[in-house]
């Protein structure tokens, strides 16, 4: 006789991240992070550069579809993409940070890996920082995150880095280094968010063979976030453009959540939570 059907994904993580009274529960559900890009050229083709009332908007609509939080930035992190100086970048994000913050009750994460643009974002009342190159780009980074006590979204930046052949294992080796930095600096490890990095500095075949091989990372006891959302590898497997890639994203966000996701970041806001609500109940069990 077969046993009765089991959870796909373990119980692996335990502990709960507080953020502006947002309880981030590990493990009970996977969480999901609204996109707010504030650039002219961003790759998914939403960026409300300039535009304040349209940023603002869009907070109110991800708050009243189901986001858990939100996530602002200001650098277009596309490949080919120029780089910004600190300046510029808080000269976009500012105006639009202050008044999302004013019109929302969300814990407010700021994609930078400028240290100046974390900690002006913190005191204008973002919550959290995300840092695409992991405290491995601006070496203040760290000691800002630190002094501040805000939780820490690193992700692991595969860009100019060598493939050793295996994708995990650089990964791997990348985090690590990462979590080196944030143990120097005195970053609360039970404050920091691992992204894995999907999209940086990998082809298509190794993007998947990320998502199959996430419960590898599982080792390291950290929630885990995925931004899986309408990137070039959905588009390179589906043939579809920027703007009709929700159900790839779908199938995307689903097996990351199958490999053990804690948080998706995504762009298409309503239709992911209901996804996630169907992978969760599959995954993590269901109960009426």
């Amino acid at each position: 006789m077969i046993a009765g059907a089991q959870p796909l994904a373990r119980t692996y993580r335990s502990g709960t991240l507080v953020s502006r009274g947002q309880r981030f529960a590990w493990g009970a559900k996977t969480f999901v992070m609204g996109v707010i890009n504030v650039t002219p050229d961003s790759f998914s083709g939403d960026g409300t550069h300039g535009d304040v009332a349209r940023a603002v908007a869009l907070a109110r609509q991800f708050e009243k579809d189901g986001a858990d939080l939100l996530d602002i930035g200001g650098e277009s992190s596309r490949p080919g993409a120029g780089p910004l100086s600190p300046a510029e970048e808080c000269r976009r994000v500012m105006p639009a940070l202050a008044a999302i913050r004013e019109a929302t009750h969300l814990p407010i994460s700021i994609d930078t890996y400028h240290a100046a643009v974390a900690e002006d974002a913190l005191a204008e009342g973002a919550d959290m920082v995300n840092d695409i190159w992991g405290l491995r780009r601006d070496e203040r980074m760290a000691r800002v995150v630190a002094r501040s006590g805000a939780p820490l979204i690193a992700m692991h930046n595969q860009r100019e880095r060598i493939f050793s052949g295996d994708v995990l294992g650089d990964i791997a080796a990348g985090f690590e280094a990462t979590l080196a930095i944030a143990e120097s600096a005195g970053i609360d490890r039970a404050n920091i968010i691992f992204d894995p990095g999907f999209g940086f500095g990998w082809s298509v075949p190794q993007n998947l063979e990320m998502l199959r091989s996430l419960p590898r990372l599982w080792e390291f006891d950290l929630p885990l976030l995925l931004g899986v959302s309408r990137k070039s590898t959905i588009g390179a497997v589906t043939g579809a453009a920027v703007d009709e890639r929700l159900p790839g994203t779908a199938a995307a966000v689903t097996m990351a959540i199958a490999g053990g996701a804690d948080i998706v970041r995504v762009h298409d806001v309503r239709a992911m939570v209901s996804v996630t609500k169907m992978a969760d109940a599959i995954v993590r069990g269901w109960t009426e």
